[in-house]
């Protein structure tokens, strides 16, 4: 996406209410953030808000997207949204178009909420770990309770309103080992038709990984299982966004995942009270680039430190990264993941290795497929193609059994 001026816009994921939060999920690597900034209401301000509209249309092209996320951003309010629509309608271009996303864990989100998300077409990205035994392992209340049936209340709220929305489920030590449990319930009960499947890897102060962390084979098995069934009975039904992420790997366009992009930078945090990070997983005093009420938003992501920082990930990857059969897809995967020594000495290996291996090997092959056959069917696969794992037998004799086509 280009603007008029020549620079690149960048994508510019907002926290109105900073680290805070009404949940107090186990996992959660954000909250820790309210540290670097004792004694802040976490309430963006008005003016911040009016400068972060103003600017980050004005560095966007003829679309600009708002990412509205925390911490929790509806304690921010109905009113605070309902300003920052009128503040976009305001300063947009004409005819340049303007979307909203919000990612919520879904708990205030009642009627006057969704009737509003409806009425300005806000995408909604909701948190749920699966059933409820897998998801109130770790998703509680501050009180301990667990949060699943308000979090299930709020999908069917939003479904009755009409409310276009995708689920993110965090994978851990608690639901690693049950792939199609938790596929089949965010599928077929809580209606999810658009999924992101977040690896939960945390560090303790000593440097361990932490017991709740996904342990790196149980991820590559956890996906290889989900994508078997997707290819079975659910391309072109239900979208997984890793799985785009590896078409868009064999097609040679851009990653849907900054994780599996070459370099990084492209992804900017804005915090309640204007600073701007380079990564919303390092927010922190180094990575901070400025304060947008005193250097325009521009300027702050044509940062040469920044260009520094995403360049990083490129030319940081280790030896045995350099001479992966499947470097092409992953990239290394995101940095705050090398953590684990090489033993080959140099740069530091990604924790998720060996998963993101054994799953990237596993749908090359079904991936390379659907990508010849994309533009030669206009994106729709007949039960008389071959099947796209590489059997070597029709698609209806195969994979698609039971199915009119591959892709809708």
């Amino acid at each position: 996406m280009s603007r008029p001026s020549a620079r690149t816009a960048v994508h510019l994921m907002a926290k109105p209410t900073g680290a805070a939060c009404n949940l107090a999920c186990d996992y959660c690597f954000f909250l820790g953030k309210a540290q670097l900034y004792p004694g802040s209401s976490f309430r963006m301000s008005d003016e911040v808000l009016e400068a972060y509209v103003r600017q980050h249309l004005a560095q966007s092209g003829s679309e600009a997207v708002f990412l509205w996320q925390g911490g929790e951003p509806t304690l921010a309010g109905l009113d605070f949204y309902r300003r920052a629509v009128a503040l976009q309608q305001r300063f947009r271009r004409p005819r340049q178009i303007v979307r909203n996303s919000l990612q919520t864990n879904g708990i205030l989100l009642d009627d006057a909420w969704c009737a509003f998300l409806r009425r300005e077409n806000f995408l909604v990205g909701i948190s749920l770990d699966g059933p409820a035994d897998r998801h109130d392992l770790y998703r509680r209340d501050k009180a301990g309770h667990g949060t699943f049936a308000k979090v299930l209340r709020a999908i069917e709220r939003m479904a009755e309103h009409g409310v276009e929305f995708n689920i993110l489920a965090a994978i851990h030590a608690g639901n690693e080992a049950w792939p199609l449990e938790v596929y089949r319930f965010l599928r077929d009960e809580a209606g999810a038709r658009f999924l992101q499947f977040i690896p939960v890897v945390e560090r303790t102060e000593t440097g361990e990984v932490a017991r709740r962390s996904v342990a790196p084979i149980a991820w590559g098995r956890f996906l290889i299982a989900i994508f078997d069934e997707w290819l079975r009975r659910d391309v072109g039904r239900v979208s997984v966004q890793i799985f785009e992420a590896a078409l868009a790997a064999q097609l040679g366009a851009p990653s849907p995942v900054c994780a599996f992009a070459p370099t990084c930078g492209q992804a900017l945090v804005l915090e309640h009270g204007g600073d701007v990070f380079m990564c919303d997983h390092f927010v922190d005093a180094r990575h901070r680039l400025g304060n947008l009420l005193e250097t325009p938003l521009a300027d702050l992501a044509a940062s040469g430190d920044l260009a520094r920082f995403g360049q990083d990930k490129r030319d940081g990857l280790p030896a045995q990264c350099l001479a992966c059969d499947v470097r092409f897809a992953c990239q290394g995967e995101c940095p705050k993941n090398r953590f684990v020594t090489s033993p080959q000495g140099g740069a530091d290996l990604n924790y998720l290795c060996e998963g993101y291996r054994a799953f990237f090997r596993h749908v090359e092959s079904p991936m390379r497929h659907l990508a010849a056959m994309l533009p030669a069917t206009s994106a729709k696969i007949g039960v008389n193609a071959p099947c796209p794992c590489g059997s070597g037998r029709k698609f209806k004799r195969c994979h698609g059994a039971g199915r009119a086509s591959l892709i809708a």
